[in-house]
């Protein structure tokens, strides 16, 4: 086969075979090599056609070639490839992030995720002159040293002060660097009261995802979130929302406007584009007004805020804040996860569906709602690859990263397009009862 062929190729002078790690696909064991996408699905080069229920990490949340976002990219390259450049059209997206996004009275470009939570906490050690960051257990928010802890690596232990002890998600990370982070289980009031109390003296910030779809879909409960705030209000800790995920995923305003929290700053990417290379930093003006060059907090780079990025993010946004977009968008959720649930019922497959607006998380061996990271890995891995292969198999494209994920679809998903997947999906399920 060709993909056989090009993945040999390709290993000469690409590490397994692939420009990013994260592309390589465990269960295969190599990269999908892609020929092109088009609305819900893709191609790969030995000609076979997917449903795409990776959708780049949920990036590409307006599905693939998009006719909004190609006509801004052809634009941007009219006016000329600027980099490293301001335009009237930076203010323009600033302003359509302001307009959805609760705590964004400020905003500052970023190229990805890990940039943008990166600086974000720059910022809030800037901002308090402390030096600890707080994070939850299982919670992913990029792949640098700062923050990179006890998101995948297993279970750590509990510690009497609340936290728990640091493990490194990755090797290359320093162990000097553990003493900055303090990790306190998601979920859990009196673990995060214990630990703020415990260190409230070094801790800047604290960051969570508002929902945690790097561990499938795990939404913080209601009360916690509210309980978070008030602390970090009481304290004066600068509270930052990663939504690097969870930004305009169900609805315009993303957690802050579903869940009614307003954090001080929060992180944005994937589906803020679409599908191009941007990312941002929001907040409240006098938490960014340390940056330069009102303050001095640094944090620019050449490629932020590229104009063809940013111009592909206006387009994104403006299809987003359109009348319906976001009651479609929920219809077909709906009818995804009754239907998920549903096979599960009928092929007696032990297992949970937990989704919010276009993606979620499917715990099989798992019956009772995963609120924590310590249910979350408690799924039947081997269950989970023979579906992963069962779909994928039949033409429905879900990614694995050796751990229970989040799968998601996108707007140019249709009704036909989650029928034929719910077909998939109870027939890989009904695969597992027959083994």
């Amino acid at each position: 086969m060709k993909s056989e062929q090009l993945f040999e190729s390709a290993k000469r002078h690409l590490i397994g075979g692939g420009g990013a790690g994260g592309r390589y696909h465990p269960l295969l064991k190599h990269p999908v090599y892609l020929t092109r996408g088009k609305g819900s699905r893709f191609w790969d080069v030995d000609g076979k056609e997917y449903i795409d229920f990776f959708t780049g990490s949920g990036a590409n949340f307006l599905g693939h070639d998009h006719p909004a976002i190609t006509a801004a990219i052809r634009q941007a390259l009219e006016v000329g490839v600027i980099c490293n450049g301001e335009t009237e059209y930076h203010a323009r997206l600033a302003d359509l992030i302001a307009e959805a996004v609760p705590c964004a009275e400020k905003t500052r470009f970023a190229n990805s995720g890990t940039e943008a939570t990166l600086g974000a906490i720059r910022i809030a050690r800037a901002f308090t002159g402390k030096p600890k960051i707080l994070k939850f257990e299982g919670h992913f928010h990029g792949m640098h040293e700062f923050l990179w802890w006890n998101c995948s690596a297993g279970v750590g232990t509990l510690r009497d002060d609340g936290t728990v002890a640091p493990l490194a998600d990755s090797d290359g990370m320093p162990a000097a660097l553990a003493d900055l982070v303090v990790v306190v289980p998601f979920n859990d009031i009196l673990a995060f009261e214990k630990a703020v109390t415990a260190h409230q003296g070094e801790l800047a910030a604290v960051i969570v995802e508002p929902i945690s779809y790097n561990q499938g879909c795990i939404p913080a409960q209601v009360e916690f979130l509210r309980q978070v705030r008030a602390t970090c209000t009481r304290l004066g800790l600068v509270l930052i929302f990663d939504e690097v995920l969870s930004g305009f995923r169900m609805c315009r305003g993303g957690a802050q406007e579903y869940f009614g929290v307003t954090p001080d700053r929060c992180t944005l990417a994937k589906a803020l584009g679409g599908g191009v290379p941007i990312a941002a930093v929001c907040g409240k003006t006098d938490v960014m007004s340390v940056l330069n060059p009102v303050g001095h907090t640094i944090m620019s780079g050449t490629y932020t805020g590229h104009l063809i990025a940013v111009m592909g993010a206006i387009a994104c946004q403006t299809e987003l804040a359109k009348p319906g977009f976001y009651g479609r968008l929920n219809g077909l959720a709906d009818r995804l996860y009754a239907g998920i649930a549903e096979a599960l019922r009928v092929t007696g497959v032990p297992g949970i569906v937990q989704g919010i607006g276009a993606r979620f998380g499917l715990y099989l061996g798992v019956t009772e709602p995963v609120t924590n990271y310590r249910q979350a890995v408690r799924t039947n891995r081997e269950m989970e690859v023979k579906f992963i292969l069962g779909c994928v198999r039949r033409g429905l494209y879900l990614h694995d990263y050796g751990h229970t994920m989040h799968h998601g679809f996108s707007s140019q998903h249709t009704d036909a397009d989650i029928d034929q997947s719910l077909h998939i999906i109870e027939d890989a399920l009904r695969e597992l009862k027959t083994e």
